[in-house]
Order: C-alpha cells, then sequence, then structure tokens
C-alpha cells in the first residue's frame, strides 16, 4: 500500500510515487505519494489559517493529544521499529530504543504543556511603580518548519512535532527523503487526536523543493536537524526568520589516569561509536586517553569491537548495519583510507561491503585528517593518547565543532573543570557523549548548531515572551 502525505491533518493522494528501499539488501521497504507543488502550498496555506486557533488551544487540548501519541507509540511500538529498520537500515534493537524514546518525548511535551504557564513579576521595586504587577507569558512565534534527517526517522521527527503541539504552533514537517515512511505513519497517529486542521502537516518532498518553504514568509520559524552546510544556508536564507539548528559534530571523550574501570569504558565507547554504524551526532569518534591509560584502553576497545558482528539490521542479533546508502559507506571507506595514508594505524577494520562498513579502529590519528576534523557519520573510532587532562581539554575545543563531551573520571574538580573549560553544548561525567535524556536541553555550538531541543528547551525557542502590566493593584 502506498502511504498518503498529510495536509491540515487529513490524508491525501497524489498521482505521484517514490519508492523507498532498504539500506542493507535494496528491496522495498514501502511507497508514498509526492506532494505536488499546490500540495505544498495548501499545507502551508492551512498552517498559516490556524496560527491563531492553535495558539489558542487550551492545555488540556494540546496535553491530550500528545499523550495520546505516546500512548498509541507504546502501543504500536514493534511495527514502528521495523519500520524504522526497513527504511533506515538502522539495526533493530536500536530502533526499538528509538521508538520508546519518542513515546517518552511525546508524553515529556505533554507534561510541559500542563505547566507552560509564565510567571508573574513584582514592579513595585521601584516608587513610580508602586501597584503594578507583570504578568510574563509564552507566546508562539508563529507556524514552524521541522526538517528531520534520516538517523533518526521517529525521534527526531519527535522532537519537531511535540514541542511545537504543546506550544500551540502549527508545523510543516519534511521528513528526510531517505525515511519518509515513520514520519508518515506517525501522522496516522496525530491524525487520530482532536487537534483542529492545519495543526500538522507531513510532506515528502525532495530536499530541493525544501527552499520554498524555508522563504515563505508564512513560516517564520525554521526548525531544522542535518548536515553542517545545509544548516549554515538555510541560516542565511532565512536571515529574518528564527532559526535554530542541530548539526551534529565529531564527539570526543577524555579517558582521565584516574579511572580504574577500563572495561567499562571500553565497551561504553566501542558500542556508542558502533551504534547505527556510526551514524549519530554524538557517536563517540574521538577519543583522548591519558598515556598512563591509553594503551590498555586501546587493547580492550579494539578487544569490544572486533567481538562486533555486521550483518542484516532486521535480525535481534546484529550489532552494526548498513549506512544509509552506499554513496556514504564509500566515503567513509575513503575517510579511513586517508587517515592511514597520513599516519594512522587501522587496528582492526575498515573493508566495506556495499553499504556496510566493517567497525574499524584507527589509533595515532593525525588531527587534520577528515575522520577527525569532520563529521564521519560511520562506524569509525579514532584513539590517541595525551599527555594530560589539560591537552585533552584543548584537543576537543581546537575541533569547529562543539556538540557533547564525555569525560571518564571519578575526580571532582576534573568534571567541574570539563563544564567550566569544554566549549561544548553538554559534558557527560563518567560516560560518552553518546548520552542523551530527551528532556534534556541538548544542542551544541560553533558548527554544531545554535538553539536547543528537549520538549522544554524547544518550546522555549519556538515562542516570545510577551509582558502584560496590570495596574492599581493591591500587592
Amino acid at each position: 500500500m502506498t502511504a498518503p502525505f498529510w495536509i491540515a491533518g487529513k490524508p491525501v493522494c497524489g498521482t505521484e510515487a517514490a519508492v523507498v528501499r532498504h539500506p542493507y539488501d535494496d528491496t522495498e521497504a514501502g511507497s508514498h505519494y509526492v506532494p505536488a507543488e499546490s500540495d505544498v502550498e495548501a499545507a502551508v496555506a492551512a498552517a498559516d489559517a490556524a496560527r491563531a486557533e492553535a495558539a489558542g488551544l487550551p492545555a488540556h487540548v494540546r496535553a491530550g493529544a500528545l499523550d495520546h501519541v505516546a500512548h498509541a507509540l507504546t502501543g504500536r511500538a514493534e511495527e514502528f521499529a521495523q519500520l524504522i529498520t526497513a527504511e533506515s537500515g538502522k539495526p533493530i534493537r536500536w530502533a526499538r530504543a528509538e521508538t520508546l524514546r519518542a513515546a517518552s518525548t511525546f508524553r515529556w511535551a505533554a507534561e510541559e504543556a500542563r505547566r507552560f504557564s509564565g510567571e508573574l513579576q513584582r514592579l513595585d521595586t521601584d516608587p513610580g511603580s508602586t501597584g503594578r504587577l507583570a504578568l510574563v507569558r509564552r507566546v508562539p512565534r508563529g507556524p514552524v518548519l521541522g526538517i528531520t534527517p534520516f538517523n533518526f526517522p521517529l525521534n527526531l521527527v519527535a522532537h519537531k512535532v511535540a514541542p511545537a503541539i504543546a506550544v500551540g504552533a502549527p508545523i510543516v514537517l519534511k521528513p528526510a527523503p531517505a525515511t519518509p515512511l515513520t514520519a508518515l505513519a506517525l501522522g496516522e497517529v496525530l491524525a487520530e487526536t482532536d487537534l483542529p486542521a492545519g495543526c500538522w502537516s507531513v510532506l515528502p518532498v525532495g530536499n530541493d523543493d525544501a527552499t520554498r518553504l524555508v522563504t515563505d514568509a508564512r513560516l517564520p520559524v525554521v526548525s531544522f536537524t542535518g548536515s553542517v552546510p545545509v544548516g549554515w544556508s538555510i541560516r542565511e536564507t532565512a536571515a529574518r526568520k528564527h532559526v535554530t539548528l542541530e548539526l551534529g559534530g565529531n564527539a570526543a571523550v577524555i579517558v582521565c589516569p584516574d579511572w580504574t574501570d577500563l572495561d567499562a569504558a571500553a565497551e561504553r565507547i566501542a558500542i556508542f561509536a558502533m551504534y547505527q554504524a556510526g551514524q549519530s551526532c554524538i557517536s563517540v569518534q574521538r577519543v583522548y586517553a591519558h598515556d598512563d591509560v591509553a594503551d590498555d584502553l586501546t587493547e580492550r576497545v579494539v578487544a569490544q569491537v572486533r567481538a562486533m558482528g555486521t550483518g542484516d539490521p532486521r535480525s535481534a542479533e546484529t550489532a552494526v548495519g548498513p549506512l544509509i546508502d552506499i554513496a556514504a559507506a564509500r566515503r567513509v571507506e575513503a575517510w579511513v583510507a586517508d587517515a592511514v595514508a597520513a599516519g594512522a594505524r587501522c587496528l582492526t577494520g575498515g573493508e566495506r561491503d556495499g553499504a556496510t562498513v566493517a567497525p574499524t579502529v584507527l589509533a595515532g590519528v593525525p588531527e587534520d585528517v577528515s575522520v577527525m576534523a569532520d563529521e564521519v557519520f560511520g562506524p569509525v573510532v579514532c584513539l590517541n593518547a595525551v599527555g594530560s587532562v589539560d591537552e585533552a581539554f584543548d584537543r576537543v575545543n581546537a575541533s569547529r565543532f562543539g556538540l557533547q563531551t564525555g569525560v571518564f573520571t571519578r575526580d571532582l574538580p576534573t568534571a567541574f573543570a570539563a563544564s567550566a573549560r569544554l566549549d561544548v553544548g553538554g559534558v557527560v561525567v563518567g560516560d560518552v557523549p553518546s548520552f542523551r535524556a530527551d528532556q534534556m536541553p541538548y544542542g551544541g555550538v560553533k558548527d554544531s548548531g545554535t538553539g536547543r531541543e528537549g520538549p522544554a528547551a524547544a518550546m522555549a525557542d519556538l515562542t516570545e515572551e510577551r509582558v502584560t502590566v496590570l495596574t492599581g493593584l493591591l500587592l
């Protein structure tokens, strides 16, 4: 069955259809109708027309809709997980985890919608304001254009859609062309809610067609997750809009000399360097281990990685599946070869079979090669020894990216120094940078973007303050 797209909460079947193929074996994962130019116009016009009604929705209506989606995703978790794996090639174990995370994201947004109340400020702190009180509340900036990537086709969609519903902002969602089916299936769930027409649309259009949406003045907010060049191009194109960008990075781990449980550190590094074939913005890419522990840690990481097998992501036994397509796999293969040519040692992996790249560990990697300086977005981890924790801090900060960093230490002053000195959006002490609780603020600095995800943080980003001053009150 060819999936419809969604305009103003209603399913629409077009005249043209597109097929989505499984990255592992090129079998058909499903198909969907493609919106025409008139369909895109209808979705944007509906969002614009629904602006006031959506903003005026009672909190219980917004929260109730979000609760419904959370419950439905939980009840249909296996169905959504299988769909995620089919279109993205993500191993089923991680697809199942993503589905439950998405349900949690909607549940958190429902809770935040119920307590999104603003604040009161006494103004009688100065004689001229005696008897005055300010009500400061947040109101939607307007309809939102949400653009999502292929690597989390459900949970990153949730992080766009849920906060928009929570604040009463209509949203037009453009999922990644490689993975639109999960977002379209989410539309089935959203259609079961009591949200008014125009509150949401899902348009599986091509990336080239997104420019019209980005420049449309009726969508004053753009929330984008994806590649660095595209993100900053959107920022420049939509200079007068409110734009939030989550652009990824080359996440680092620092292993300090006081950390004694190297087996635990190696296990976490190996798992979260290779999970989802490394296609995560906070996948472990760079590891800086103190000289005192570097050799032992490297030995343990290599052993952990060698034990990981690649294979069909539909199997529960598969730890590492394919990349999103052969072009991505060829790029990663080339970057590994370039690093070895520049002096890095390949301790395991490096081979490619179709869209699958063997889990790869490199050591002694120059800082200026692509697998260190850029976002590899593949199953590759680079291990380098450093002479001090200060040196590790400096190397992390030398990157043009700044999303999250993991610091393995049990020393409290070192942990606080990492939080103070590392120029990143988040520091995870005692674990890898791949940890993310969906309710916490999440985002980066420098080329990793601007703005924060997480329901509460995103709700603040999608709204602006409005002040009402009350006069002649007895306070």
